[in-house]
């Protein structure tokens, strides 16, 4: 179903990107900044713990204002943050910008979510089970493309800008579905 590849895309940015940063994120800071393997560590728990806490939160905003019409504005503060990080700004800039992109991929879980349940009540099981495969996917996938790509360009700001990329493609299609839902609904 077109849906289920959708919100496999969504949730691939979302949990893939909150679970590839957090992961990769020691290596980066430890490369980009100078940090000491247990600082940078440190900081890829506050990161964790972040995007954990404020899961919850997204889903309750999507089961209050909908999902769909919040998810384009979740996927271009990701888009923001991952792309402010590609500039390579100093370590406060940058770790906050960390910060602020595993705080909105984390809303974005929640969000994702409601989302899927409205789309699939009679299928939530299935669609949760296939939906977050491909969130751990796009997890396991994403430190190979940060590291790949540094390899290949010499340069952390490539991978981060693929993810802004994929971020931006995101929101768009968020977007198209955000109309379509409101053309189909009569403008509500």
């Amino acid at each position: 179903q077109p849906s289920m590849y959708w919100l496999c895309f969504l949730y691939a940015i979302t949990f893939g990107g909150f679970v590839g940063i957090c992961s990769f994120l020691p290596i980066f800071l430890h490369d980009q900044y100078g940090f000491d393997r247990v600082t940078a560590g440190s900081v890829a728990a506050l990161g964790g713990l972040l995007g954990s806490f404020i899961r919850p939160l997204g889903g309750y905003t999507a089961d209050h204002l909908g999902g769909v019409r919040i998810l384009p504005v979740v996927f271009l503060m990701i888009a923001a943050a991952v792309g402010g990080v590609s500039s390579s700004p100093e370590v406060t800039g940058g770790v906050g910008l960390l910060m602020g992109a595993l705080t909105a991929m984390g809303f974005g879980n929640g969000v994702v979510f409601q989302v899927v349940s409205d789309r699939f009540p009679k299928q939530i099981g299935l669609a949760s089970g296939v939906i977050g495969a491909a969130g751990g996917l796009g997890g396991f996938c994403l430190p190979l493309v940060l590291g790949g790509l540094k390899d290949v360009t010499g340069t952390y700001a490539t991978g981060f800008l693929v993810i802004a990329a994929g971020a931006v493609a995101a929101g768009v299609s968020a977007a198209v579905v955000k109309v379509r839902q409101r053309v189909e609904t009569g403008g509500t």
